[in-house]
């Protein structure tokens, strides 16, 4: 069955621009952001919360872990909560290789390892999604509980490739913030809501030294013959045997609501939450909403 939530009231009015800054979204609280070594990686984490289950944040493509500022302290209030920087990502190390998707898993297990976690709560946003569901069905023993946020790997839309690709590309060829801003907007059914805070988080990340041709790398998956290679298919989706929450929202730019409905019907013991007036950001988007489905479904199911 799939439920839609409504935005909460609060998304609805234009926030304080001190209030919407990613570094007052954490203010408050406790964290450390620093670097671990997985395996000869260096990968960047925010770490906050001390609670008795780990969970774990995966960001987009061409992402980083600034995605998730607006949901780490109210899940830190539960749980021991990391969102980390993907494999060639952010200011985690960018090896020079194409990243597809088993590169990632084999990643985040190798960080799991590195870290002596047995077992996680796992929460992915499209390539974040995509990779989870992958980690999933490969290493069902290691995942508590999943949620498969408007993940992709489900579908090979060209029109939506291509956009992408390009869109990417030149936020880290274009010396102009004014690309990187339009790469931003791209994820939001609002597009107000990219902040010049969240432009310059981007920004720093997109003018790194080794960001083009690890975009370049990035973006093979939206060549068609790698995308076709890495697709989840119906047989590794009907093994995950974790409870999962497959959320997906009215304005996705990437995949219709259909898509998310195909991919729940193939998750045994799935359901699945459509949020309004989102895009391909929910977490970001209408946090109040995202937060308070999200931690009830952890702690609950």
């Amino acid at each position: 069955m799939t439920q839609t939530l409504p935005s909460s009231p609060a998304s609805h009015v234009p926030a304080q621009p001190e209030l919407r800054s990613l570094w007052s979204a954490v203010a408050g609280g406790e964290f450390k952001l620093h670097y671990i070594d997985v395996k000869g990686v260096k990968t960047r984490v925010l770490e906050s919360g001390q609670g008795p289950d780990t969970l774990i944040f995966l960001h987009g493509i061409a992402g980083h872990l600034e995605a998730y500022m607006r949901n780490i302290l109210p899940h830190a209030q539960h749980f021991r909560v990391l969102a980390i920087d993907m494999l060639g990502h952010g200011f985690t190390d960018k090896p020079a290789r194409d990243y597809q998707v088993s590169d990632y898993v084999e990643h985040l297990h190798d960080l799991l390892d590195v870290l002596g976690l047995d077992s996680v709560h796992l929460s992915g946003e499209s390539l974040g999604g995509w990779v989870a569901a992958r980690f999933a069905a490969k290493y069902p023993g290691k995942i508590k509980r999943l949620v498969l946020n408007t993940a992709g790997g489900m579908i090979a839309d060209p029109k939506v490739m291509e956009r992408l690709r390009t869109l990417s590309l030149n936020a880290v060829q274009n010396p102009e913030r004014e690309a990187t801003r339009k790469r931003l907007e791209f994820l939001m059914e609002d597009p107000s809501i990219v902040t010049e805070d969240l432009v310059e988080s981007r920004f720093a990340v997109y003018r790194l030294p080794d960001m083009p041709p690890a975009m370049a790398s990035i973006m093979c998956l939206q060549d068609m013959e790698i995308r076709l290679k890495n697709l989840l298919t119906d047989d590794e989706l009907g093994r995950i045997e974790a409870e999962t929450l497959v959320l997906w929202t009215t304005h996705d730019p990437t995949a219709p609501v259909s898509v998310g409905e195909r991919l729940a019907s193939l998750v045994k013991r799935s359901r699945m939450v459509v949020m309004e007036n989102c895009g391909h950001w929910p977490q970001y988007e209408d946090p109040d909403t995202f937060n308070t489905l999200h931690i009830d479904f952890l702690l609950n199911g």
